[in-house]
């Protein structure tokens, strides 16, 4: 055995989410098609059936993920009935990249649309029940830029609330 030179893997960032998922390899497919994932190993589980573990390359990131078993306390959102979380991705054209994850069988959540924080951004929420945002930066603002953008932002919503 040969001892580790670093404490975090090489390829690997500091956070490392984990994806509990019915169906893994069903998964693991849509992941291929809808977000351009790279398998980049898998294990199958004590039984030789489902997955155990496997890891995938989303751009510069690795996500694990597994199949939900009765042995573990972490649930998949099919089970939960929903996610507690957003998975965002930044990606070079988030229009193109939000047409092929919707074509692949994602379901929008949130149309792509300029935001105030200088993103141009939109939701999908994946066939197993994660919520996904893909996201292209546009813009710099400053904090106070921000803020001045946040509150007109929040304004206009109050005001579409009162006209609707």
């Amino acid at each position: 055995m040969t001892r580790a030179s670093k404490p975090i893997p090489e390829g690997f960032h500091s956070v490392t989410p984990s994806l509990i998922l019915r169906n893994a390899a069903q998964a693991i497919d849509f992941y291929k098609r809808a977000l351009g994932a790279q398998e980049r190993m898998r294990m199958a589980g004590p039984d030789g059936k489902g997955i155990m573990h496997a890891e995938l390359k989303i751009g510069d990131s690795i996500i694990f993920i597994s199949d939900e078993s009765p042995q573990s306390s972490a649930k998949s959102p099919q089970t939960l009935g929903g996610s507690t979380t957003v998975l965002n991705l930044y990606v070079p054209d988030v229009d193109a990249s939000f047409r092929q994850a919707v074509s692949a069988g994602g379901k929008e959540t949130m149309a792509v649309a300029d935001m105030f924080w200088g993103d141009r951004y939109g939701t999908f929420t994946d066939p197993f029940g994660y919520t996904w945002g893909l996201a292209t930066h546009k813009e710099d603002f400053s904090p106070q830029e921000m803020a001045e953008r946040a509150k007109a932002f929040f304004a206009n919503i109050q005001q579409q609330r009162k006209s609707a």
